[in-house]
């Protein structure tokens, strides 16, 4: 089966700039701060009215005319409603895979956090601390919860596959994305020892995450590790006899390319996805299979000015002066960058899109023109994905 999918992103993990609605009244930045800048009984209704509103079996027969066969679904480290405050979340994962299978969609569940975060990063649940590698006890707690994820889901009909961390940061990334600076701790003491995660560290937590586990997961589903932003580095790792029914996952954004001196062109960018996504990627396809599970058409170019690695106005940006591309120009250029992309993902055994909604104002509010791409619901909508593709 060739993957042709989709993120259910800002579902069940928030990232602030997908629904900044959702962190009105308060100065929090992240998941970790939002409780604690709420009554509890205002959070609890503004997270469970969230999660009623923003994924229904309706979107999964959206998701299915839109030609997908599947969707990653990011969760927290707190599905199982064990880390007061924060408020779990099997229940919906548990709708989704009702829906899921109804509509012929597989699953991949997708571990978004971990206590004092893997990455550092918003996604990672709170800004500017990367600690997890570095408590054994956090490390043992996220693989309990790993393998009850793989007990409870192991084998359903709709299960793709279970990845035990996303984006565990590595050196390389770390000092680009510049991670202190770009996302600010707001305790910094508890971000002091802060630190991108050793590819030996990922490799022993893998082989752990995996015996824990495949035993309880049907023949056909995956364990699917993320690269750590470090696709070459896993060929020898991924062949070991001990290692059956797993992929590698790989994030390639265009905003990353732009980071690391990819030009902010359309041919700049065109030739960058063919010289590197697509040759990479088809490299290490000789060895396992390879998705990449995020991606998207979001580029400084069609934005109009350059996004210093896609930072936006809660980065301290203000694009509002940015000069807006016309729908004929924008439309010429997603389209081919759709092209160009997809047609490196096939080097691989699939996508998944990032991200299947916003609840941003792409329209009304300037700051935000330009980051509507992210949004595969317009892009498919305003023809700058072809979604039989």
């Amino acid at each position: 089966m060739y993957i042709k999918g989709v993120n259910l992103g800002n579902w069940l993990v928030l990232e602030k700039w997908m629904s900044p609605a959702l962190f009105e009244d308060t100065t929090a930045g992240d998941e970790y701060y939002l409780p604690t800048q709420l009554p509890p009984e205002v959070y609890e209704a503004r997270i469970k009215v969230h999660r009623s509103e923003y994924i229904s079996e309706r979107d999964f027969a959206c998701i299915k005319r839109m030609g997908m066969n599947a969707v990653r679904i990011p969760v927290p480290y707190f599905i199982f409603g064990d880390r007061p405050p924060f408020i779990g979340c099997v229940r919906e994962l548990d709708k989704a895979f009702g829906w899921a299978e109804k509509y012929g969609i597989k699953i991949l569940i997708d571990l978004h956090t971990a206590p004092m975060s893997q990455n550092g990063f918003d996604n990672g649940g709170i800004c500017g601390v990367c600690k997890w590698s570095q408590m054994p006890k956090e490390v043992d707690f996220v693989l309990d919860v790993l393998e009850k994820l793989a007990k409870r889901y192991g084998t359903r009909e709709g299960l793709l596959g279970i990845t035990p961390i996303n984006e565990p940061i590595t050196e390389e990334m770390w000092e680009m994305m510049d991670v202190p600076n770009r996302y600010p701790p707001v305790d910094k003491e508890m971000a002091k020892g802060s630190a991108p995660n050793s590819l030996e560290f990922l490799k022993d937590f893998y082989k752990k995450a995996y015996d824990r586990m495949r035993p309880n997961m049907k023949k056909e589903a995956y364990v699917i590790f993320h690269d750590g932003f470090l696709l070459g580095a896993w060929k020898e790792f991924v062949t070991r006899p001990e290692f059956s029914g797993i992929m590698l996952d790989t994030h390639q954004y265009l905003m990353f390319a732009e980071s690391m001196g990819c030009e902010q062109t359309l041919n700049g960018y065109i030739e960058y996805i063919q010289e590197h996504y697509a040759k990479d990627i088809a490299e290490v396809q000789e060895y396992v299979p390879v998705i990449c599970g995020e991606w998207c058409l979001f580029n400084s170019y069609a934005v109009g000015t350059d996004t210093k690695g896609g930072q936006s106005v809660l980065n301290g940006m203000d694009f509002g002066g940015a000069e807006e591309m016309g729908a004929v120009a924008k439309k010429n250029l997603y389209g081919q960058l759709a092209d160009a992309q997809l047609a490196a993902w096939r080097k691989g055994s699939g996508y998944f899109y990032w991200n299947y909604k916003l609840l941003l104002d792409t329209v009304t509010e300037p700051q935000w023109r330009g980051w509507d791409c992210w949004d595969l619901g317009k892009s498919v909508d305003q023809g700058w994905f072809p979604a039989e593709r």
